[in-house]
């Protein structure tokens, strides 16, 4: 397996966290790709200065599309490993070998970060909707899936003919999981580090988020 490592950083109006997680990204990474989902602030420009290709949409697409021009980019590199984090600072790059390191166990295809092991600063109303949507995604995927609403993962080389995305949104995340389970990938989980920063504010709209995940489920279900 080559283990060249790509990071991808998916990133819509960022600019006040965007050049930190660069810099902090590429001692673990052999390349750093921001792809900014159409911002409006200097997003784009502050990735490039602090090191990153950027590939940059000029129109918002919703994470599920820059997880798809991400992924593009995966399969024309010749990395072996890519590994998808947060644009906000959220995640700690540093951890990053930690994924390698278990992506490298026979059969695995995916790693994903778990928060779950420590969710002393995660807000209780996540904590019950991750709980609940964790548990109907490793029913859907057929691999044990502790925390499926987390960005924080790897996907091995191996997975992407597999994959075949049919969504636009937070859950192509969820998405992904489960095409790559039912293919016959194992998934395993490493406990991360997650920063709850007060007054930051989730891109997630709890009604409209939940809906689509639950019309995915639908979809494969059982």
């Amino acid at each position: 397996m080559n283990e060249k490592v790509i990071a991808l950083v998916p990133a819509f109006n960022e600019a006040e966290h965007i050049a930190n997680v660069v810099r902090r990204t590429r001692p673990h990474a052999d390349e750093v790709v921001v792809i900014d989902d159409g911002s409006a602030d200097a997003t784009a420009q502050l990735a490039r200065e602090a090191g990153a290709t950027v590939l940059r949409h000029e129109q918002n697409r919703g994470k599920g599309g820059a997880i798809l021009t991400a992924l593009d980019y995966f399969q024309k590199s010749d990395a072996g490993y890519a590994v998808f984090l947060d644009a906000d600072g959220q995640h700690d790059p540093a951890e990053i070998p930690k994924f390698v390191q278990a992506a490298c166990e026979a059969g695995v295809g995916m790693v994903i970060g778990t928060r779950m092991q420590h969710t002393e600063g995660m807000p209780l109303i996540r904590r019950c909707a991750n709980w609940l949507t964790s548990w109907i995604t490793s029913k859907l995927a057929r691999e044990r899936v502790p925390d499926s609403q987390c960005g924080y993962r790897l996907l091995c080389r191996a997975v992407l003919p597999d994959l075949k995305l049919s969504t636009a949104h937070f859950e192509t995340e969820t998405e992904m999981l489960i095409q790559a389970g039912r293919a016959g990938h194992r998934i395993v989980s490493v406990s991360i580090a997650t920063i709850y920063e007060v007054g930051r504010h989730s891109r997630i709209r709890p009604c409209r988020d939940t809906l689509r995940f639950f019309r995915l489920a639908k979809k494969y279900w059982p």
